[in-house]
């Protein structure tokens, strides 16, 4: 199938195709009824909003993944207009504030998430509510409508199409920019990446205001003609007998939905079902081949991100534990963010345990073409994320795309992922990356999640802090555990945690990511126990009252007085 320049033109590829096309528990649209329902909503979105000065004007979706929600996005495409994706999980002034700083003058949304916006001042914002009969009968007139017929301005590649919000795990949500174009390319490279075709049916579990789903979801199932089943919301138990009950062969996941489905009890039948691979990031080797073993299905990791700044992609010889190379035409380097040079290559034992982590593991920048399109309205996380490469180049021209990611690369050119640049550690001048520690503590056989973050150190730096999911029935052991990080030939010697927090699960952010930010403000002052080594080497033991009031005097007296140089 010839590519697409736009998503509006793969919307209106659907008309007459009669395939089943979109599906959930509870409907069943072909690719022909999608296309028709899409230019209903494009030709009532063409009334509620005329175009005004500015460019394409924004409709806002606060929906589960429902299949108004594709519906919405294909009619946005047809008429030309963009789509801002609103976080469900967020609350009042937050929620607000994401509704007017991407100027939406309309709002889709269900009669579930209504009390989320209960005096919230959304002045001249139309809300639309589509499972009620006044949003029906406002659809009714329009039911006539094909593709095309109505639309606010001309559509081309470059029309602003979404606004994807940021996870906003370290700050204020940004809102990045992605036009039907390079929506539409990234579908299409998908497809061929993956040979994805017209039989295939792509599962999207994960929310679709976040890039993932809709990235790397639903535009490559677009693009094949693939059909599309949605769950409204991630679970973990349903996410088999879905894929068996829709005959899903793709999926996408981060990695805390790995860990899930891992911690569901294994059955006999788990290998029965019609999936061919998943699409994510961050599951980690460790749980990866777990998956493989349980599942029969691999877990193809890639990168990427809403903004679309540089992308890595996997090939057949990607070594084990590897994201894989840049894509064709990019210029990927691992660089020291202060002084802007190329990073050593990293160094290996024969166990593979990374020799060199300190002058290996840098941010990943792309210093070549960029499809990053911006930030709405936001100058200032554009100019971080497009600078030169180091302050002595300032004005020298060419600037560089920076990941905000910390990265490793071998002597072959094969990129490691090593977490991101805000959860860098610094422990006794020793530069470590988190998520290297994680992957060492997931493979202990008891954590059912982990996440590692720094808290401060007394005196200078960071100590390593680790909370611990358990898997069912499991027990933490402190013995044991110190036993297990012994064992770990590729665990340095500053990467142990000093403290460890042990939970029932992990805090979660809407994109069903760590929430890191919450971890590292509760610290050790928090209802789960916690275990801790007083020096480096000695064993773990329990946190109590007293030694806790201790400890936070020590962190208040360091709060007051700052390090010497």
């Amino acid at each position: 199938m010839r590519g697409a320049d736009t998503v509006a033109e793969l919307v209106r590829r659907q008309w007459g195709d009669h395939r089943i096309g979109l599906r959930d528990e509870h409907h069943t649209l072909t690719h022909h009824q999608v296309a028709a329902g899409a230019a209903a909503r494009a030709a009532l979105l063409v009334d509620l909003m005329p175009p005004l000065p500015g460019g394409e004007p924004h409709l806002g979706i606060l929906l589960d993944n429902t299949p108004e929600y594709p519906l919405w996005l294909s009619a946005a495409a047809l008429a030309g207009a963009a789509v801002a994706g609103i976080n469900p999980t967020r609350r009042g002034a937050e929620l607000a504030r994401d509704i007017r700083h991407t100027a939406c003058r309309i709002l889709v949304t269900q009669r579930a998430h209504l009390p989320l916006l209960d005096g919230l001042p959304l002045p001249g914002v139309r809300i639309l509510v589509t499972d009620t009969d006044a949003y029906r009968d406002l659809l009714a007139p329009y039911g006539t409508a094909r593709p095309g017929d109505a639309r606010l301005g001309p559509v081309r590649p470059d029309s602003r199409f979404l606004l994807s919000f940021t996870s906003g795990s370290t700050g204020a949500p940004k809102a990045a920019l992605c036009s039907q174009g390079r929506l539409a390319a990234a579908g299409a490279s998908l497809v061929s990446h993956f040979g994805v075709g017209r039989d295939d049916v792509h599962y999207v579990c994960m929310p679709m205001f976040h890039g993932n789903a809709v990235i790397a979801d639903w535009a490559p199932a677009l693009a094949a003609g693939a059909g599309v089943a949605l769950r409204a919301r991630f679970s973990a138990s349903r996410f088999l007998p879905d894929v068996r009950r829709f005959g899903a062969t793709y999926f996408t996941y981060v990695g805390r939905a790995v860990q899930y489905l891992l911690a569901t009890p294994p059955a006999p039948d788990d290998r029965t079902h019609s999936l061919r691979l998943g699409f994510g990031t961050e599951a980690g080797a460790v749980d990866a081949a777990r998956f493989r073993e349980r599942f029969g299905v691999p877990l193809i990791e890639g990168y990427g991100s809403s903004e679309g700044g540089a992308s890595i992609q996997r090939t057949p010889d990607t070594p084990t534990g590897a994201i894989g190379r840049a894509a064709a035409g990019d210029d990927l380097a691992v660089v020291d963010a202060e002084t802007g040079r190329e990073c050593e290559a990293a160094r290996f034992s024969p166990t593979g345990r990374l020799l060199n982590a300190s002058e290996a593991v840098g941010e990943l920048v792309n210093r070549g073409r960029s499809p990053f399109e911006g930030y709405w309205r936001n100058p200032e996380a554009e100019a971080a994320r497009l600078r030169s490469g180091h302050p002595q180049a300032e004005g020298s021209g060419g600037r560089w795309y920076w990941t905000g990611d910390l990265f490793y690369r071998d002597a072959d050119g094969y990129l490691y992922f090593a977490g991101r640049t805000d959860d860098r550690l610094r422990v006794d001048s020793e530069n470590l990356a988190a998520a290297m520690i994680e992957h060492i503590l997931a493979r202990w056989d008891r954590a059912a999640g982990v996440a590692v973050y720094a808290i401060p150190d007394p005196v200078a730096g960071d100590q390593v802090m680790a909370a611990i999911a358990l898997r069912e029935g499991a027990v933490f052991e402190p013995a044991e555990f110190a036993t297990f990080l012994a064992a770990q030939q590729d665990l340095g010697t500053k990467m142990p945690p000093r403290f460890v927090r042990v939970m029932p699960e992990l805090p979660l952010t809407a994109t069903n990511k760590i929430h890191r930010v919450a971890l590292r403000r509760a610290s050790f002052l928090c209802e789960d126990p916690v275990w801790w080594r007083p020096t480096p080497t000695s064993p773990y033991e329990r946190l109590t009252g007293p030694t806790t009031e201790a400890l936070r005097a020590q962190y208040t007296q360091q709060a007051r007085e700052p390090h010497a140089p």
